[in-house]
């Protein structure tokens, strides 16, 4: 973004200072730092351990179990947090951790599958990418919250085949047993944080809070669980929660500030308008529409984030959709699952970034690894493009047309 400034000239201050008020001005940005709190606070108040606990007696005992557990405990924590990131952050943190000192994962691969679990996040509501796709294209943030449950779980079935795959070639250890009289008090000890879902989904389709005000929500959910329920948060815990809260909500908005500067380029240079008019030119069926515009997102996710393909290009695509008659909830969860590749997809993959700076685990190591998640992922989401009942057969079911 530095070079693209440098080269045409422009005063990098004031392009940087606009980028900055910009995103100051999007309310759903500060749904990442309260999600990523309460990410935090769940693994301070053992909430994550008690999560993993739960998954690992479930699915554990299969070989390659650690990899298991981290899909079971991130389809558990998608419907608390609504970001990619902060799940990466929260869960993501304690699911590798367990699967180097237990499972003895090399630091690449247990990266990779906390990553590629981490994409489940804003497909299994809540999701704050679909709350600004509904913001940008008028869809009902409840259908497409209905609609990314499916493909969610769909998801998680794919990844949980690739690590069954992967556990054979490599021998990956089955996670540890867990002792017959402990079982039903690691079940019991779920319950509690398991209404955070309940608390969360309830609020916002009940028009209690807007999805954003559900992140903070959430972290209030999670800190009353650890000071009262738990009793495990004293005020040097918490302290010390806040802080590095901080620290890792500023590591991921410097990254979405870098990608504004991109957002920035691409629009003064008229690149998304080109892109438009190019495809409308080609007078393509709805099918091949639709195969297109992914195929050229999974492209540009390589270099560019999601949350700029989302903000630059999907408005200026939206009309071609409407006017071929594709379903806005349907294109905008196949998206937002694009766009979760795209965030995995080296060279440019935030959630690498996140955890590579946050576990020390170089960016070399991970990329070897990512790239066989980014396939079962890519799969389902052609499947679901050629079949759209898939998405929409819950929000019909509920009444969304």
């Amino acid at each position: 973004g530095l070079v693209y400034l440098w080269a045409s000239r422009q005063d990098i201050g004031l392009i940087v200072d606009q980028t900055l008020n910009n995103m100051i001005g999007m309310n759903a940005m500060l749904a990442v730092p309260m999600f990523i709190l309460a990410a935090n606070i769940m693994n301070a108040s053992t909430i994550s351990e008690r999560l993993w606990s739960a998954a690992n007696l479930l699915v554990g005992r299969l070989r390659g179990g650690h990899g298991h557990v981290t899909v079971l405990m991130s389809i558990a924590m998608s419907s608390m947090t609504g970001s990619a990131v902060s799940d990466a952050a929260g869960a993501g943190m304690v699911a590798i951790r367990m699967m180097r000192k237990h499972g003895h994962y090399p630091g690449g691969l247990a990266v990779a599958v906390a990553s590629a679990c981490a994409t489940l996040g804003p497909v299994i509501p809540p999701s704050i990418p679909m709350v600004l796709y509904a913001v940008i294209s008028g869809a009902s943030v409840g259908a497409l919250f209905l609609a990314g449950i499916v493909p969610g779980l769909i998801m998680a079935l794919a990844l949980s085949i690739l690590i069954s795959i992967l556990a054979r070639r490599r021998n990956l250890p089955r996670a540890g047993e867990i002792a017959r009289e402990d079982r039903l008090k690691v079940l019991l000890g779920v319950l509690v944080p398991l209404t955070l879902p309940l608390v969360l989904l309830g609020g916002i389709w009940s028009g209690v809070f807007t999805p954003t005000e559900a992140a903070a929500a959430a972290a209030l959910w999670a800190m009353v669980l650890g000071i009262v329920v738990y009793r495990n948060l004293g005020p040097k815990t918490l302290l010390a929660v806040f802080l590095e809260s901080s620290r890792q909500s500023a590591v991921v908005m410097m990254l979405i500030i870098s990608s504004f500067i991109i957002n920035y380029a691409i629009t003064n240079d008229g690149l998304a308008d080109a892109l438009a008019r190019w495809i409308a030119a080609m007078q393509l069926s709805p099918l091949a529409f639709l195969l297109l515009v992914n195929v050229l997102f999974l492209v540009l996710g390589t270099v560019l984030d999601g949350a700029v393909m989302l903000m630059v290009f999907v408005p200026v695509l939206l009309p071609a959709a409407k006017a071929l008659g594709i379903d806005l909830v349907h294109f905008g969860v196949v998206l937002i699952i694009n766009f979760m590749i795209a965030i995995i997809s080296p060279p440019y993959g935030l959630i690498q970034f996140v955890l590579s700076t946050l576990k020390k685990v170089p960016m070399r190591e991970i990329n070897r690894e990512i790239w066989s998640f980014c396939v079962p992922l890519t799969i389902v989401m052609l499947l679901l493009i050629v079949f759209p009942q898939i998405v929409l057969f819950l929000p019909h079911y509920f009444g969304y047309r």
